[in-house]
C-alpha cells in the first residue's frame, strides 16, 4: 500500500469543484504509483459538500473508503485552527461530515476553532490527527500550541511543499527533532493541489489497510517507511507553477460567468 496523507482534489479554496479535474487527479495519483489517498480538502473550501455528493453519486464507499479507479480515497479535511496552523483529519464518512458540520460557525478566520476544542470534537468522532506542517512560516503550529497540546496528536506531516521550500535536509531534522521531543510519527503528504506533484512523497506500507484506525495503528506501530522522491523539486515546483496559472484562468472565468 502506497498512501498519500495530505492530498486536495481542487486547485483552491475558491474554485468550484470539477468532476474532470477530480477524475484526471486520481488517475495520475495512480501513474505516480500511489494506491491510496487521504482526501484532506480544506474545511472552508467553496461548496465542500459538492465533493462528497458527487462521491457518493458516483463511486462505492466500503469499510472506511471510496474506490475510485482502483484507488483507496479516505475521507478527510484540514482545518485550520485559532491558534495558528492546521490539522488534517482523516476517518469515516460519516464523521468526517458531522465534524465539518459542527465547524459551520468556524470558518472564518476571526471564528477559527480552538486546537483544544478540535481535539475534543477528533476524539469525540476517533479521527485520525496529523499536524501539517508544524514549521511552515506561514502557519508555524509548533511554534503556537504547547508540546503537550502536540502529544494529543497521532503525527506529525512532512510535507512535500516544505521539503521544497526548506529544502530535504533541513526539513527532515526540524521534523525529526519534533517528532522526538512529542514522541509522535511522521507521515508523508504532499500537499498538492495539481496533479504533478503526486509521488513527490508517500507512505509505503507492507500490507494494505481499509479503514482509518487501521492506518492509524499502523502509523503508531511505525509500520510503514516515507519515501521522499529525488524529483521532489521538480515535482513541487512544477506543480506550484502550474496552480498559479490555473487559479488565474478559473478566476477570470468565473467572473466573466458573473
Amino acid at each position: 500500500m502506497k498512501i498519500d496523507f495530505h492530498s486536495h482534489v481542487k486547485i483552491s479554496k475558491q474554485s468550484m469543484f470539477h468532476p474532470a479535474y477530480f477524475q484526471e487527479m486520481m488517475e495520475e495519483a495512480k501513474a505516480a504509483g500511489l494506491t491510496a489517498i487521504a482526501m484532506t480538502e480544506h474545511f472552508n473550501t467553496i461548496r465542500f459538500f459538492d465533493i462528497y455528493d458527487y462521491l457518493d453519486e458516483h463511486y462505492s464507499y466500503m469499510n472506511g473508503y471510496y474506490s475510485v479507479e482502483g484507488m483507496q480515497l479516505f475521507p478527510g479535511m484540514e482545518v485550520d485552527v485559532q491558534e495558528g496552523g492546521h490539522i488534517l483529519l482523516i476517518g469515516s464518512r460519516e464523521e468526517i461530515l458531522h465534524v465539518r458540520h459542527q465547524l459551520t460557525g468556524h470558518l472564518e478566520s476571526s471564528h477559527f476553532i480552538g486546537f483544544d476544542r478540535l481535539m475534543e470534537l477528533a476524539r469525540a468522532s476517533d479521527l485520525f490527527t496529523i499536524g501539517a506542517h508544524p514549521y511552515r512560516e506561514s502557519t508555524p503550529l509548533a511554534k503556537h500550541v504547547s508540546m503537550k497540546q502536540l502529544k494529543q496528536l497521532d503525527a506529525l506531516d512532512l510535507n512535500g511543499k516544505d521539503l521544497y521550500k526548506k529544502g530535504v535536509i533541513t526539513c527532515q531534522k526540524e521534523l525529526e527533532q519534533l517528532a522526538k521531543e512529542t514522541g509522535l510519527p511522521i507521515v508523508g503528504g504532499s500537499d498538492t493541489h495539481q496533479f504533478i506533484q503526486y509521488g513527490s512523497i508517500m507512505n509505503q506500507f507492507d500490507q494494505t489497510y481499509l479503514n482509518h484506525d487501521q492506518l492509524r495503528e499502523a502509523v503508531q506501530n511505525r509500520k510503514h517507511r516515507v519515501q521522499v522522491s529525488d524529483d521532489v523539486s521538480l515535482k513541487v515546483r512544477s506543480a506550484t507553477l502550474i496552480k498559479k496559472y490555473m487559479k488565474k484562468y478559473l478566476q477570470q472565468k468565473q467572473e466573466h460567468v458573473v
